[in-house]
């Protein structure tokens, strides 16, 4: 039988040391585990592993689906951004459109792996999804993005606002601008109007290049525009809420809507169209106002229309009373008060045909920030609406002969671009368009004359009238008359009925 005997003398001191020592160990562990805390222990085991253990070279980044109650953006950026980085090794895309899209979109699904490259860096993304562990819970959504840790500070300080810029940019692209109104039958999928409003897409083909205004005027009207978009550290400097201002002002049928709908497809702006007679109180117009997204266009159409809008210095005018709580320093407060601070980049546009009505305090800068008359048409208003509705080498006034009578009678006499177009859309034929043209314009001049002399001879009775009255010891009765206030006229009245009556 094998015994400690046998060995060699240098095996069994070799044995006999081990011995030792295990039954040392075992008195040591039997120690610590009593006298040493569980947490301390793990604690000794975890550094002990992090030292001996060869360390990973990679480090991934989770971004979740939502940043606590609200959507992460960097979620929704890279979700944006990934349906244009498919990888050939990608064996599975969801594909999806909407209506409202212009384009397909492309999705990465769960489990699968993309690859992209930033300044040399190579960046692998997955797409994860967890199922719910209760029946009533949504499954937990989240990308993974996995690349060399030595990358850390460049992924995160360059790479990740790349990835926020260059999706906002593809939105951008693939966007359609929306018509926004509260009357809408229409749901708002998108969430641009945040449950209050309806909305439709805006079909309107306006562009500043077929509007039939003055060229000088258009360029001043984009070089504001773009001057406005760039700004806004220079807003956030002087202390400025981001927004901007403009009244268009003219007679009906002089392109106002046109414009506001060429502003909004240059811009890539949703409009969010407002009616103040829908609105019963100044909570009311906040609720309404804070409901509109950044970077769109708030309308307000006829605003002189509303009694609390009109001049107040205006002593003389009748207004009735008004069926709302809605005030002008209600609306005042919001577009220049505490409340315009609520949201970027917007544009209000207020239209109105009697800029002379409105209150002053409206008309500011810094509410109205620029005033845009949309007069009568011109003669190189006219070049323009020739070229868009019968085609390139119609607005050449060499080329046809009325041509020089046309601008004529466009310089001296009051008509609308629509006017003109209508008359211009009534033959394809330029010659036979032109000449109905002449034709109304000629109308036109002689009814305009006409009006003249009337108003000259109506002029004269009334200064007769008024005279005879001065002599009968009547004066007050002709200038104080409350009608002569609400700015009509005095014709002379038929038998039977008084001595005036109010036109």
């Amino acid at each position: 039988m094998f015994s400690l005997k046998d060995m060699p003398p240098s095996a069994s001191t070799l044995f006999s040391a081990y011995a030792s020592f295990s039954a040392s160990m075992m008195l040591v562990r039997s120690m610590a585990n009593e006298l040493v805390p569980h947490q301390f222990r793990s604690y000794l085991f975890s550094a002990f592993r992090y030292l001996f253990t060869p360390l990973s070279s990679t480090l991934t980044l989770v971004i979740d689906e939502r940043c606590g109650m609200a959507r992460n953006q960097v979620y929704d950026a890279a979700e944006v951004y990934l349906g244009t980085k498919i990888s050939p090794s990608t064996e599975r895309l969801l594909v999806g459109k909407t209506q409202r899209q212009k384009n397909l979109s492309v999705s990465i699904m769960k489990g699968e792996e993309t690859l992209d490259r930033f300044e040399n860096i190579q960046l692998r993304w997955r797409f994860v999804c967890i199922e719910p562990k209760h029946p009533h819970s949504n499954e937990q959504r989240c990308f993974e993005l996995i690349f060399n840790k030595k990358f850390k500070d460049k992924v995160i300080d360059s790479y990740l606002p790349h990835v926020l810029l260059r999706a906002k940019a593809i939105k951008e692209e693939g966007k359609v601008v929306k018509l926004y109104n509260r009357e809408c039958p229409f749901g708002d999928e998108d969430g641009g109007g945040r449950g209050m409003w309806g909305s439709i897409n805006l079909e309107h083909p306006s562009t500043f290049d077929t509007l039939a205004m003055d060229p000088d005027l258009k360029k001043a009207i984009i070089d504001d525009l773009e001057r406005f978009l760039r700004r806004k550290e220079f807003y956030k400097r002087v202390g400025k809420a981001w927004k901007r201002g403009y009244l268009l002002y003219g007679p009906p049928g002089t392109g106002k809507s046109s414009l506001i709908a060429a502003m909004a497809n240059y811009l890539k702006f949703d409009i969010y169209d407002l009616e103040l007679t829908s609105i019963y109180s100044d909570s009311d117009l906040r609720g309404v106002l804070l409901s509109t997204t950044n970077r769109s266009i708030l309308v307000i159409e006829d605003i002189d229309c509303s009694v609390e809008m009109q001049d107040r210095q205006n002593q003389d005018a009748l207004h009735e009373p008004s069926r709302t709580k809605l005030t002008l320093s209600g609306l005042l407060n919001f577009i220049d008060g505490l409340w315009s601070s609520c949201g970027d980049e917007r544009i209000i546009v207020f239209t109105t045909n009697h800029k002379d009505r409105l209150d002053p305090a409206l008309l500011r800068p810094g509410r109205m920030d620029m005033h845009i008359n949309m007069s009568y048409c011109t003669s190189r208003g006219f070049k323009l609406l020739a070229s868009n509705y019968l085609g390139t080498g119609a607005h050449d006034r060499d080329c046809h002969h009325l041509y020089a009578e046309i601008e004529g009678l466009i310089d001296s006499t009051q008509v609308t671009p629509a006017e003109v177009a209508e008359e211009l859309m009534k033959s394809d034929d330029a010659n036979a368009a032109f000449q109905e043209l002449v034709n109304f314009l000629k109308r036109k001049k002689d009814e305009t004359e006409e009006i003249k002399d009337g108003v000259g001879t109506n002029k004269s009775e009334e200064d007769h009238e008024a005279k005879r009255l001065k002599t009968n010891g009547n004066v007050n009765r002709f200038l104080g008359s409350k009608i002569r206030g609400r700015g009509g006229r005095f014709v002379r009245a038929g038998r039977g009925r008084g001595l005036f009556s109010y036109h």
